[in-house]
């Protein structure tokens, strides 16, 4: 393959292992205390409007239609206790800036993590090589804007608090999971968080900063009851600060949370194989709504054509109980942003409205070549990384039955509870294995289960919900795809699917 082919169908990365003496003499002093987004790119970056102007333009010279910088600072913590001992604990500092050069609806992509005007340059010709020819822009004008609302909470950073402190969090967390029961016989806490600051410029004038904070505490406990074992998971976080553990859900709820499970598990049968109704608690099935449902309404599958939805925008292909929307400004949730990583502000997306399909998530290139109005849902796990369709808070809208209405409707069922992981085809079929489930008889939640799993085809189990309950929580997750990982939350109500394949330890 030659080198302006695998440019043009895959884009390409340039990495510098050196940074900006600025940054060395600027960035180091804890730099997420007295900060806004407002001139980020001078004061934290090194730069001059007119410095990056140029650079714009430098990046178009070989014929380009558009070209964007993605400056990015993040620094990353995580400290782990297993067994009553501090086991792992790091401090990643990041650096560096993304150059996308876009030419119809091709791409050329370079990153460097020397903030040097040449540096920069270099990549930015790089980059450029996409394109041949004149580039019709000419000029590059320039104009900082700011978000015109904060989604998180910036007043106290976890990313700020001592060592010595956050091990206090995690070592709450794992004590009170250890002394819940004495059928505990395994404890493991970890907490990690991130600040992260961007600043993105690009061709069309644009320049805006944005200053991102996201925390999550993870306690896994396992139960020992003779040679049954049992693990129960519990985890809380967001773009919050410090406050969160002490106004919301505090880190030794989250170990009796983890416990409790790990306990309920011990006496746990193994779940019953078959089809049969299945109700989805509120708690972590937004997994299954993320996974299922969301991922075939982002807009490079659907241009593609490799979503099975790609031609069904208009059609009603779910039961009309249906609503999916997007929501990146639910205030201090995984998912949520002031702005997407193209610099778009952020919007309520509606994806599917009672039962029909009315809208896709995408970012600049899909938005483009579907003819579709951007919605900014372009992200990027970092500046090396090209910015892609993803989701943010994935919904299932509330309807409006009680929960308990629901579980009384069914003779004989599976409620599923909480879940270890899932595998979606591109045909939408998909399997998810759960933790923990119960089952329904007569109306009533009972015997706890293990060992099961739900396997359904996303369009058909879209069809099958005929109950949604007036309630609503919120599962907090990590996504994949192509080779990127971003934080998200996906949420549901209650809900009932009238018919779905439950796999047993014995199916």
């Amino acid at each position: 393959m030659n080198r302006r082919k695998f440019i043009k169908n895959c884009g390409i990365g340039l990495g510098i292992a050196m940074t900006s003496p600025y940054w060395l003499e600027t960035l180091l002093a804890n730099p997420s205390k007295n900060v806004t987004g407002k001139n980020l790119i001078s004061s934290y970056f090194g730069f001059s409007k007119e410095e990056i102007q140029k650079l714009l333009l430098i990046a178009l010279s070989k014929g380009g239609d558009f070209s964007e910088f993605f400056f990015e600072y993040s620094q990353s913590n995580s400290v782990a206790m297993e067994e009553g001992l501090i086991k792992r604990s790091s401090e990643v500092i990041s650096l560096g800036v993304g150059i996308r050069v876009i030419k119809n609806n091709n791409y050329g992509y370079a990153f460097s993590n020397e903030l040097t005007f040449e540096s920069i340059k270099n990549a930015a010709l790089t980059a450029a090589t996409i394109a041949t020819g004149n580039s019709k822009v000419k000029t590059v004008n320039l104009e900082e804007q700011q978000v015109k609302k904060t989604y998180y909470d910036l007043q106290s950073p976890v990313t700020d608090l001592e060592l010595t402190q956050k091990i206090e969090m995690i070592r709450n967390a794992h004590d009170a999971a250890l002394k819940y029961d004495n059928k505990i016989k395994k404890v493991s806490a970890s907490l990690a968080d991130e600040m992260q600051y961007v600043t993105i410029a690009n061709s069309d004038g644009l320049l805006i900063s944005d200053i991102r904070p996201q925390c999550r505490l993870v306690v896994s406990a396992t139960a020992q009851k003779g040679d049954v074992f049992g693990t129960g998971r519990a985890n809380a976080g967001g773009r919050i600060g410090f406050d969160f553990y002490k106004q919301n859900t505090s880190p030794q709820e989250l170990g009796k949370k983890a416990a409790e499970e790990a306990i309920i598990l011990l006496d746990a049968r193994n779940a019953p194989a078959g089809e049969m109704p299945v109700v989805l608690d509120k708690k972590q099935s937004g997994v299954m709504i993320h996974e299922a449902v969301g991922h075939p309404f982002e807009a490079d599958f659907i241009w593609k054509k490799t979503s099975t939805i790609h031609d069904k925008l208009g059609q009603t292909i779910a039961s009309p109980l249906v609503t999916i929307y997007e929501d990146g400004t639910i205030p201090g949730y995984r998912g949520s942003m002031n702005i997407d990583d193209e610099g778009m502000l952020t919007e309520k997306t509606l994806m599917m409205e009672k039962g029909k399909v009315v809208g896709f998530i995408n970012d600049k290139i899909s938005a483009n070549a579907l003819g579709h109005k951007r919605n900014a849902h372009g992200r990027r796990e970092t500046y090396q990384h090209v910015p892609i369709p993803r989701m943010t808070n994935t919904v299932l809208a509330k309807g409006d039955t009680p929960p308990e209405e629901i579980i009384e409707s069914v003779k004989k069922g599976f409620y599923a509870v909480s879940y270890q992981g899932g595998m979606v085809e591109g045909t939408g079929k998909f399997t998810f294995s759960l933790s923990l489930g119960y089952l329904i008889e007569n109306g009533k939640i009972t015997a706890p289960l293990k060992n099961a799993t739900l396997i359904g085809t996303n369009t058909v189990i879209l069809k099958d919900i005929d109950m949604v309950g007036n309630d609503m929580d919120f599962f907090l997750g990590t996504c994949g795809k192509s080779g990127q990982s971003v934080p998200v939350t996906a949420g549901t109500p209650t809900l009932r699917i009238k018919k779905m394949t439950v796999g047993g330890i014995n199916s």
